[in-house]
C-alpha cells in the first residue's frame, strides 16, 4: 500500500508539473483579417493565405525595410559576368517540418510552380533556359537573356511569394490547390486543430535556425518568442473589439475605422499603423462576362468614380487615406498621374450614360460579390453598387464572407451559373510599385482573376521589363499607365492606411506592409 501511495503521489506530481508547463506556455491569440480557407499561397493572392505562408514557409531571398533584396535561405550566390547564370548555395540547418532536409530539388520545383502563377514569375520563366541542381545544397539558374529583376522575383515580399516547399508537394499542378502545408519556416501548422471558420493553430518550430541579422520586413532573423499562435477568426467587428479590450485576444490585425476611438480609450491597447506605405484599393472587372467585357462600359464607370468618396468609405477620414491617381503606389518612384484625366476630373454622369448607351448595354445583371467580414472590401462594394444604380444599371450586391469571395472569384462561369461582374480588394503598397504587379497584367487566361486581355498593354509591359536604365524604365512605365487608363484592367479607388491594435504587453511588432508574427514577445 505504501508503494502504491508513493506511486500515486509521483503520478500526481507528474500531472502537476505537466499542468504547470502547459500553463507556462506563451500563447499569442491573434484575430486575423479573414478566415483561412485556402492553404496554397501559390494558388491565390489572398493576403490571409500569404500570411499563413509566412508562418510556415521560408524564401530564398527576402525584401527588407529599405526595399533591398537580402539572402534568406541562401547562404551565398554568384552571377556570371555575362549575367546569364546564377549559382545559389543554401545555408546550413534548413529542415522541413517533416524532418527532411531542404534540397536544391525542393527549391527548383517550388520556383517552377510559383513561376506558373505569379506575374513576375511568369516573366522570369520566359527568360529562363533551365534550372539545375549541382548537388543537394547548390543549384543554378541559366537564363536565355539577362533578367535584371531575378532577385526581386525570388525575394518578392507579397503575393505571390515564392515560398519553398518539399519537392513532392511542389510538383502539384500550379492550378490545383495543395492541401498539405509543410514548410521549413519558423512556425509549424497544426492541421488537426484547424477549424475553418473558427481557428488556425501554429506552434514554434524548434528546429528552425534563424539568420543572425536583425529582422527587417521579411528579411533577417525570424526569431519566434512565443510557443503557440492561435488565429481566432471573429467576423463581427464589435465582438472582436470586445475580445481585444477584455484581454481575451492579444492582437487584432485590421481595424474598421468606426471602432478606432473605442479601442484608443483603453490604456492597455495600442492602436498603431505598422504599414509605412499604406494600401491601394481596386475595383476589378470580369472580362469574360458582359457587360464589362466592353471597354466603353469600363470607361463609363471610370468617369463617375470619386476617389475621395472611397477614401472616406474605407478609412473613415482623410487623415488615414488619400487620392492616388496612378496604377503605381503613390510615393514610390514610378507613380505619376499621366493618363489619369478621366478619374481626376469632375464626375460626369451624362458622359458615363452616353458611353453605356454606345456600349450596347441591354440591361444585363451586374453582380458585385462582396465580403461583410472585410470592411475594406464591403465599404467599396456598397459605394460602387450605389454609383451603378445612379447610372440606371441593373446591379445586385451579393455579400458573403471573404473565404467565399476568394473562392468564387476563380469562377469563369456566366452570371446565371454563379459567375460575377465586379469584386473589390486591395493590395499593399509594395505589390503595386511597377508594371510587374498582378492586377495590371492583361494576358488573358494567364492574367489575375478577371482575365483581361490587351496585347498592347502586354507589349508595353514587355518594354518596361527590357528597360536598360531608370530613365527608360520610367518612360516605359508611363506608357503602360496611359494604356491602362484606356483599357482599364481595373480602377484604383484610393490609397489608405489600415490600423492595427494590440495589447500593451506585446513588444517586438515589426513595422512592415505584411503582418509578421516572429520577433513578437508577450510579457
Amino acid at each position: 500500500m505504501k508503494v502504491l501511495s508513493a506511486s500515486l503521489g509521483t503520478l500526481a506530481l507528474g500531472f502537476a508539473l505537466a499542468g504547470s508547463a502547459a500553463y507556462a506556455q506563451k500563447v499569442l491569440k491573434f484575430i486575423p483579417q479573414a478566415d483561412l480557407r485556402i492553404l496554397d499561397p501559390i494558388a491565390t493572392t489572398a493576403y490571409i493565405t500569404r500570411n499563413h505562408g509566412y508562418m510556415i514557409y521560408d524564401t530564398l531571398f527576402a525584401t527588407d525595410a529599405k526595399f533591398q533584396i537580402q539572402p534568406q535561405m541562401v547562404d551565398k550566390w554568384e552571377l556570371s559576368k555575362d549575367r546569364l547564370t546564377y549559382t545559389f548555395t543554401l545555408r546550413d540547418g534548413l529542415k522541413f517540418h517533416d524532418g527532411q532536409p531542404v534540397r536544391s530539388a525542393d527549391c527548383i520545383a517550388s520556383l517552377e510552380r510559383w513561376a506558373k502563377r505569379d506575374a513576375l514569375g511568369q516573366k522570369l520563366a520566359e527568360a529562363t533556359e533551365a534550372w539545375s541542381a549541382m548537388n543537394d545544397k547548390t543549384f543554378r539558374l541559366k537564363l536565355k537573356k539577362p533578367f535584371p529583376l531575378t532577385l526581386e522575383g525570388l525575394g518578392r515580399l507579397s503575393s505571390n511569394v515564392p515560398f519553398i516547399m518539399p519537392e513532392r508537394i511542389a510538383k502539384t499542378d500550379a492550378f490545383q490547390n495543395i492541401t498539405e502545408a509543410i514548410g521549413s519556416g519558423p512556425f509549424k501548422f497544426v492541421k488537426e486543430e484547424w477549424v475553418p471558420g473558427n481557428k488556425v493553430v501554429y506552434v514554434k518550430n524548434t528546429d528552425y535556425v534563424p539568420r543572425k541579422e536583425p529582422p527587417s520586413w521579411a528579411a533577417g532573423g525570424k526569431v519566434v518568442k512565443v510557443d503557440r499562435v492561435e488565429w481566432i477568426y471573429i467576423p463581427d467587428s464589435a465582438t472582436a473589439a470586445a475580445a481585444l479590450n477584455a484581454g481575451e485576444a492579444d492582437w487584432w490585425e485590421q481595424l474598421p475605422p468606426d471602432l478606432i476611438p473605442l479601442l484608443r480609450k483603453n490604456k492597455d491597447v495600442r492602436v498603431d499603423n505598422i504599414d509605412p506605405l499604406g494600401s491601394i484599393g481596386i475595383l476589378r472587372f470580369n472580362f469574360l462576362n458582359p457587360p464589362f467585357n466592353n471597354q466603353k462600359m469600363r470607361q463609363a464607370l471610370l468617369h463617375v468614380v470619386n476617389q475621395k468618396d472611397y477614401v472616406l468609405a474605407i478609412a473613415g477620414d482623410e487623415k488615414s487615406g488619400r487620392t492616388c491617381y496612378s496604377f503605381y503606389t503613390c510615393g514610390t518612384p514610378l507613380s505619376s498621374e499621366v493618363g489619369a484625366e478621366a478619374i481626376k476630373g469632375k464626375r460626369d454622369f451624362e458622359l458615363a450614360k452616353k458611353l453605356i448607351q454606345e456600349s450596347g448595354y441591354k440591361g444585363e445583371k451586374i453582380v458585385i460579390i462582396s465580403a461583410t467580414d472585410q470592411p475594406i472590401v464591403h465599404a467599396q462594394s456598397l459605394l460602387t453598387a450605389e454609383t451603378l444604380r445612379k447610372l440606371g444599371l441593373n446591379v445586385e450586391l451579393q455579400a458573403g464572407d471573404w473565404g467565399t469571395l476568394i473562392t468564387r472569384r476563380t469562377s469563369k462561369e456566366p452570371i446565371e451559373k454563379g459567375g460575377w461582374s465586379i469584386f473589390h480588394t486591395w493590395f499593399v503598397g509594395p505589390d503595386d510599385v511597377s508594371p510587374a504587379n498582378s492586377p495590371i497584367r492583361a494576358s488573358g487566361d494567364k492574367a489575375w482573376f478577371g482575365w483581361p486581355s490587351d496585347p498592347k498593354l502586354e507589349e508595353l509591359r514587355e518594354m518596361w521589363f527590357n528597360s536598360s536604365d531608370p530613365g527608360a524604365a520610367k518612360k516605359a512605365a508611363d506608357a503602360v499607365q496611359v494604356e491602362a487608363f484606356k483599357f482599364l484592367p481595373y480602377i484604383p479607388t484610393a490609397q489608405f492606411i489600415i490600423p492595427t491594435a494590440y495589447r500593451s504587453n506585446l513588444s517586438g511588432v515589426i513595422v512592415a506592409p505584411v503582418t509578421f508574427l516572429w520577433n513578437v514577445e508577450k510579457k
